[in-house]
């Protein structure tokens, strides 16, 4: 991982030579709105036209945040989990994560655990604890202390699409990565 940024450093910095310029990445995930749709439903709180255009990012003197670089797993905080599991699916982003804590001690997470609408609520914010808990423990296995992390289980208390349709469900089942300190 080490070599990686410092080939991309390096590169960076090569390129880096005429000042700003403006850079297109694709969205990584679905831009939150919230209304009523075209039929007058009431919309889920995401742009079902997300991720098919570009968004300008502004990268100065060659440098850019490794956040928000669409080819590094750090640009990503949310991981999947299959039903009733907290098997983690997305060990790249999990271990990248945890590779930014180790290298960071100041740095402070906040790993929030979701699950999606079916179970009773006790069961859903037990399974989603267990889901936060399970990817703190692989970035702990990439060198990230204990101090750095909060845990918070929602259950299915704040989910990220609605409906009742397995869509839906596969999308609520998640633990976010919120960086609170970098």
């Amino acid at each position: 991982m080490k070599r990686v940024l410092i080939v991309f450093f390096v590169a960076a910095l090569f390129a880096g030579c005429g000042g700003n310029k403006e850079v297109t990445k694709p969205d990584t995930g679905p831009a939150p709105t919230s209304g009523m749709d075209q039929q007058g439903a009431r919309t889920s709180g995401i742009d079902q036209n997300a991720g098919k255009g570009a968004t300008p990012v502004t990268v100065g003197q060659g440098q850019v945040d490794e956040f928000d670089d669409p080819s590094n797993p750090l640009s990503r905080n949310l991981v999947h989990f299959d039903y009733n599991s907290a098997q983690v699916k997305e060990i790249d982003v999990v271990n990248a994560h945890g590779a930014y804590l180790a290298n960071h001690p100041s740095a402070r997470v906040r790993l929030e655990g979701h699950a999606d609408e079916r179970g009773s609520r006790e069961f859903n914010v037990a399974l989603s604890e267990r889901r936060a808990q399970s990817v703190k423990q692989l970035m702990m296995f990439q060198g990230a202390r204990a101090n750095q992390f909060e845990i918070v289980a929602y259950g299915e208390e704040r989910p990220l699409k609605f409906g009742h349709n397995e869509a839906a469900w596969a999308a609520n089942r998640r633990v976010e990565i919120i960086y609170e300190s970098k």
